[in-house]
């Protein structure tokens, strides 16, 4: 049984490691650009539905581009890694073209007539 001071120490110290780690830069995954805090999503390697646990931390404009390119079945079965997602054609244009935005950019993400299709 911890003493109270002992106690405050533990969670002092739980609250200084946390703020360390939070003011760490994120960096995405895909484009490999640092992350702002609001535009940070993450994507499950295998989607849930498929029973995929493991996630990565994405822009939400590279997770949008993600998902409006493959099929979760798509995903599953071919781009369950980080390498088989950047040797996509596609997406290696998409983080060409993205490489020079700033790190906090909206813009529209349109579905590919391709999607569903290898």
């Amino acid at each position: 049984m911890t003493g109270r001071i002992k106690r405050k120490e533990i969670a002092a110290q739980a609250l200084s490691q946390q703020s360390v780690s939070l003011s760490q830069e994120v960096v995405c995954q895909l484009c490999h650009r640092p992350i702002p805090k609001a535009q940070r999503d993450a994507h499950h390697l295998i989607p849930k539905s498929r029973g995929g646990a493991v996630t990565v931390v994405l822009h939400r404009l590279c997770h949008r581009q993600v998902h409006a390119l493959f099929t979760e079945t798509q995903l599953a079965r071919h781009y369950s890694t980080m390498e088989a997602l950047s040797t996509h054609p596609e997406i290696a244009r998409f983080v060409d073209w993205i490489k020079d935005k700033p790190s906090d950019l909206n813009t529209t993400i349109r579905r590919s007539r391709d999607k569903g299709r290898l």
